[in-house]
């Protein structure tokens, strides 16, 4: 469980990426980078190595859905975590996130235990598979 792991946040709220950001370094990481929509996501992670992406799945332009299938059709982003965001816990969002490949997820308002438990069971999960 590495501090120095590079997260990238997407939400179209600055206020959401701002408490997502802080809660992540509350919880002892501070490498952390924002994007507001998936467009601009895509292209930071084209262009700089991350460890693991947090997104949001209601955003203009490119939903957290749309990034997410690109990230994981993309041979060189595939392996990348990706934590999805929601307000609104839809069981269809549920099942496809899952089925598209999404690391896990979380409803908002979410708290900094739940959104450790989320992360360390991911990073678990892919050290296992590693």
């Amino acid at each position: 469980m590495s501090a120095d792991m590079k997260f990238l946040v997407v939400d179209d709220f600055s206020t959401m990426r701002r408490i997502v950001r802080g809660l992540l370094k509350e919880i002892g990481y501070n490498n952390c980078e924002e994007a507001e929509d998936g467009v601009e996501a895509l292209s930071m992670l084209k262009g700089s190595k991350f460890d693991f992406v947090v997104s949001d799945i209601n955003m203009p332009n490119m939903t957290g859905f749309e990034l997410l299938k690109a990230i994981k059709e993309d041979p060189n982003l595939k392996h990348l975590p990706v934590l999805m965001v929601t307000a609104e816990a839809r069981k269809e969002d549920i099942v496809l996130a899952a089925q598209s490949g999404a690391a896990g997820y979380i409803v908002k308002p979410f708290t900094k235990a739940t959104l450790e438990e989320k992360v360390q069971k991911i990073m678990q999960k892919l050290a296992a598979a590693a």
